[in-house]
């Protein structure tokens, strides 16, 4: 078996700001991804995606976005961004390896890969987020519909669905963006339990992510969000509201149920449709913890703030909400890394010398 002080699970933005900040304490982190390169989830994303936040509000302490600050980087422009930032980083990075299960070994911990390794570590960085465990809720009659039924995680662009009838579960920002861009080719309806919330993009001029960054707003406690936001809020810069207003996309109530080739409305109308798209979200992607007992019964870690109150050594990085507004992205996982490497740090140096060998 082989030693580390930190295994970190997840060489995406978060994996990758968990292994910086962990070498600012003079830790050398081994960084386990299962894809083929330090990019995280992002290779795996929609083709078209494009970032909510402008480049100079997008990118990790002290590694700017190449060119210029306001423009909205692509899928492919992240990707890039981290896979050069890996490599500035210089930690050791293995691509291609999926860990299995991690265990408890008296004070250290076992992390175990899908090729047969093990791992023994005096602390854990779960850095893994979600986009490899999507809500797919079980709809009503979904068991006899002969369309094609897919979440957003398994689509790519919209060239196969050109004069087909689809349906978007879902009301928030890639349930909006996904189904303004295949209404370009296809006759689409955003379904979705209740209105679409917009909140403006620009606002005298600047992006909201300049205001929200300058008055603090991205680092108030998730708890403060509820009174502020109030639920779902999409980012738009007028397009996808002229889109709904002129009916080029449709939003209508959530239907009740499929029913062979078929949707059934609130109204009671039943519409024949070629594809259900579920833009229904995700949960944190931590299967590999499920026997350590880390998790609550529902998948979710228990922790405090990114802290695991488990597991003394285990951290989280990249959980939507886990400290902040902006906790999960390129822009605001560094400060949820600042919060948790600290304590992380000091229980490695206070831990048996075995497992340092």
């Amino acid at each position: 078996m082989e030693y580390a002080d930190v295994v970190v699970i997840g060489g995406g933005q978060s994996g990758l700001a968990a292994a910086g900040t962990l070498r600012r304490h003079g830790i050398e982190p081994v960084i386990l991804e299962a894809s083929a390169r330090p990019a995280g989830s992002w290779p795996r994303y929609y083709d078209s995606l494009t970032l909510f936040s402008p480049a100079r509000f997008s990118a990790l302490p002290n590694a700017p976005f190449d060119g210029r600050g306001d423009r909205y980087p692509s899928r492919d422009d992240v990707v890039d961004y981290l896979t050069g930032h890996a490599v500035r980083l210089g930690v050791e990075i293995r691509t291609g390896t999926r860990v299995e299960a991690v265990e408890r070994d008296g004070a250290a911990f076992t992390v175990r890969t899908a090729d047969g390794r093990s791992i023994a570590a005096s602390g854990v960085v779960a850095a893994t987020g979600a986009f490899g465990n999507p809500v797919r809720p079980v709809l009503p009659g979904q068991e006899r519909f002969t369309g094609e039924l897919l979440h957003v995680a398994d689509y790519r662009s919209p060239k196969n669905y050109a004069g087909k009838r689809v349906v978007v579960v879902g009301g928030g920002n890639s349930a909006v963006q996904v189904g303004y861009e295949l209404a370009e080719v296809a006759d689409v309806t955003l379904a979705s339990r209740s209105a679409i919330r917009f909140l403006r993009q620009v606002r005298d001029g600047k992006d909201i992510h300049h205001w929200l960054t300058g008055t603090g707003f991205d680092h108030l406690p998730p708890e403060w969000l509820v009174h502020f936001v109030g639920g779902t809020l999409v980012l738009d810069a007028g397009r996808y509201q002229d889109a709904l207003a002129s009916g080029t996309l449709e939003r209508r109530p959530m239907f009740t149920a499929l029913d062979g080739d078929a949707v059934v409305w609130a109204d009671g109308t039943r519409e024949p449709v070629d594809a259900v798209l579920l833009a229904t979200g995700y949960r944190p992607d931590l299967g590999y913890l499920r026997g350590l007992g880390a998790l609550g019964p529902d998948g979710s870690p228990l922790h405090s703030g990114g802290i695991s109150t488990t597991h003394p050594g285990l951290v989280y990085l990249g959980l939507e909400f886990q400290r902040s507004f902006a906790s999960n992205t390129l822009r605001g996982v560094a400060a949820d890394a600042d919060h948790v490497i600290p304590p992380l740090a000091a229980h490695v140096r206070k831990a048996p010398a075995a497992v340092g060998l």
